[in-house]
């Protein structure tokens, strides 16, 4: 039974994927941090994720989890800002948290919040001055070993603040890559089918913490969006009569600090392998 909240214990879960247009490639994925001050743990799992070496981070939002969090964030994103890398936001990204019923997730989707605004555009400086890639709402590339990797990126769905119509000229934009990724911090079934009809090959998201409070075996009880709990964490296949793709959804790092408890769904990043 894994029973922790912002303090671990934090796991490093390693997955492979079948695919021959980018193979080799290490995949770091890391989301919803929700950091806060004082979480020394996080900090030095975090930093030490590193030592992986990927080719590659997606970073898939909900980064910050208090209003004093962006300074200690980023000392602990210093060292995979080393590495190519990607990102997009969620929520807590925008908003600091305040506290919640944990029942009302039973009822559906959590409302947009009301709380007060952070720093977000000198956090997401900070990110791009490091030469990671904003892919809120648009498209970007990058050559990796060799591999042209095209992305298409959403801002946050839950908030609505995602524009669908975007995706045509992004795909546009990145026509002839060698693979190509659609990257959203919540992964609600429309974004998920508007990346598989734009020819995503992998998709990327967090938001929904694996479940959070699973029964053994990690079985989700909600997602926090219209994604079926079954989906909640891991990798799935996807697809239309044209298009197949995989999506990989994180259980998170963090949580919120109103509710700081997983149950049977450990806080982890996870490193890909493209095979």
């Amino acid at each position: 039974m894994w029973l922790a909240g912002n303090s671990g214990p934090f796991q490093l879960q390693t997955l492979e994927i079948a695919n021959t247009k980018a193979k080799g490639l290490k995949l770091l994925h890391i989301s919803d941090i929700h950091f806060a001050p004082g979480q020394k743990a996080k900090v030095e799992f975090i930093a030490g994720l590193a030592e992986t070496k990927p080719d590659l981070v997606i970073n898939t939002g909900d980064n910050l989890g208090h209003e004093h969090a962006i300074n200690a964030v980023l000392l602990a994103l210093e060292p995979l800002l080393d590495f190519p890398g990607v990102f997009v936001n969620g929520s807590n990204d925008y908003r600091a948290p305040k506290p919640r019923n944990p029942l009302r997730y039973f009822q559906g989707p959590s409302k947009v919040s009301s709380s007060p605004n952070l720093e977000t555009g000198r956090f997401t400086s900070e990110l791009e001055g490091a030469g990671w890639l904003d892919l809120n709402n648009q498209s970007g590339s990058l050559n990796i070993k060799g591999h042209s990797i095209g992305f298409l990126g959403l801002d946050d769905p839950h908030e609505n603040l995602d524009n669908l119509d975007s995706l045509s000229l992004q795909s546009k934009s990145i026509e002839g890559a060698d693979l190509s990724v659609g990257v959203a911090h919540a992964p609600y079934l429309r974004v998920i089918d508007a990346f598989v009809a734009h020819g995503a090959d992998l998709m990327f998201a967090g938001h929904t913490h694996g479940g959070q409070i699973c029964l053994p075996g990690q079985k989700a009880l909600v997602t926090n969006c219209d994604l079926p709990t079954k989906y909640a964490s891991g990798l799935s296949a996807w697809g239309n009569q044209e298009n197949e793709s995989v999506l990989h959804v994180s259980n998170g790092i963090g949580c919120s600090i109103y509710a700081p408890i997983r149950l049977f769904c450990p806080p982890s990043a996870t490193l890909i392998t493209l095979k």
